[in-house]
């Protein structure tokens, strides 16, 4: 009989098992990948993973979760170095077209899900939901602080740069949404 798995060990393999899913959802798609292909690039078991993740819906409302904390913190992390609101605001686009710059940059990963779940999976299109929810709140919070009524016009901005840069491959929207954005605060 093989040793207990220790709760480190779980939580390392949980870990790769999410590390991996994500990468290969991302790249070629939801429905394209099949769990055995997760097993393979992974090094697990099927046993293992469905330990973890009863469905492949439960893992991929995981590797959503996941992205999403890792997503927006990045972009807080970016954007809260810099001290004027305004100009906070402004950053989120120097962001994001730092995001759209990276290769394998594939568009947003929640839209990418709802495009291909979202009709079809309740917990899928909740995650989605509450993901762009957050980042709505993420920029009004912002844009809020600049005392200027702009929260929803800067959130459309960003999203619209962010399903054009994934479908065009071009970062360059990025930079046409901060320029705008520069306009309705009065900066540009």
């Amino acid at each position: 009989m093989p040793a207990p798995i220790s709760a480190e060990q779980r939580e390392r393999d949980r870990d790769a098992l999410l590390d991996t899913a994500e990468e290969l959802f991302y790249e070629r798609g939801i429905q394209a990948v099949g769990m055995d292909q997760v097993r393979a690039a992974s090094g697990l078991s099927l046993k293992r993973i469905y330990e973890s993740y009863a469905t492949k819906e439960d893992l991929v409302v995981a590797v959503l979760r996941r992205r999403d904390r890792r997503w927006r913190g990045d972009l807080a992390a970016y954007v809260e170095q810099v001290p004027a609101a305004r100009e906070r605001v402004l950053a989120v686009f120097d962001w994001l077209a730092l995001w759209f710059a990276r290769p394998g940059f594939r568009g947003c990963a929640w839209i990418n899900a709802h495009g291909e779940l979202g009709t079809t999976s309740p917990a899928v299109l909740a995650e989605v939901r509450e993901h762009k929810r957050a980042f709505r709140a993420q920029i009004a919070a912002w844009a809020d602080a600049t005392g200027a009524p702009v929260a929803d016009p800067v959130f459309l901005l960003a999203e619209g740069a962010i399903v054009t840069a994934g479908i065009t491959g071009d970062p360059t929207p990025a930079g046409h949404a901060r320029s705008a954005a520069a306009t309705l605060l009065g900066t540009g």
